[in-house]
């Protein structure tokens, strides 16, 4: 498939040449909720933690003595069934990842790059190069009229370009190893460098 090239001053640069493999796939919502599951479950942080019996503060004394009471008999206050006590069986540290064939997320990632081209959302630009000046950069995408886009870069961002657009909301770049499915589909529009398309093209060939 063909699409145009614009500059970023909105003017036009040719076409490019895009392979169907990559741009022109069938949706597969399955594939891509799978895939950004995975990309959330490894990025969380599994922090999570009580204190069990043996960490609470209490002490160890026995609480009252075994036999006349006329209650229960209990030897702690760290008991779980006590106010302030441990907690049995809570949550504690851990990793939320789980595995993900290659294969799969590469899929996954075509998809997401084919969903942004059947719906109009990709623009291939000919390249991420400004001034380094955020108001130079903000007048540029007003008027591109990209409000929630994702910039996608070659091997390395252009460094005037990302200290240019840090400031801009709405606006995140990315190099093209860093592509992927949760960051792509969670803005409106995709844009892609030529030198992008390239490097996403050798990377999922």
């Amino acid at each position: 498939m063909k699409l145009d090239v614009i500059k970023l001053d909105g003017g036009a640069a040719g076409e490019v040449e895009l392979t169907d493999a990559i741009f022109d796939l069938e949706p597969r919502a399955d594939i891509l909720h799978r895939v950004v599951r995975w990309q959330r479950n490894k990025a969380q942080a599994g922090t999570h933690k009580v204190k069990t019996r043996s960490e609470v503060s209490y002490s160890t004394k026995k609480i009252y003595r075994q036999k006349g009471t006329g209650g229960a008999r209990h030897g702690s206050r760290k008991a779980p069934i006590f106010r302030k006590g441990g907690i049995y069986k809570g949550p504690t540290p851990r990793s939320h990842a789980h595995d993900l064939p290659k294969k799969v997320r590469a899929l996954g990632l075509k998809l997401a790059l084919s969903a942004k081209a059947k719906t109009g959302s990709l623009v291939i630009i000919e390249n991420a190069e400004t001034d380094g000046k955020t108001k130079t950069l903000a007048a540029q995408v007003k008027s591109l009229g990209w409000k929630r886009a994702l910039v996608i870069d070659g091997a390395a961002v252009n460094e005037g370009f990302a200290r240019a657009a840090a400031n801009i909301e709405g606006l995140d770049v990315l190099p093209s190893v860093g592509a992927n499915v949760y960051d792509i589909l969670k803005r409106d529009t995709l844009v892609i460098t030529k030198a992008g398309v390239e490097a996403l093209e050798a990377r999922l060939k």
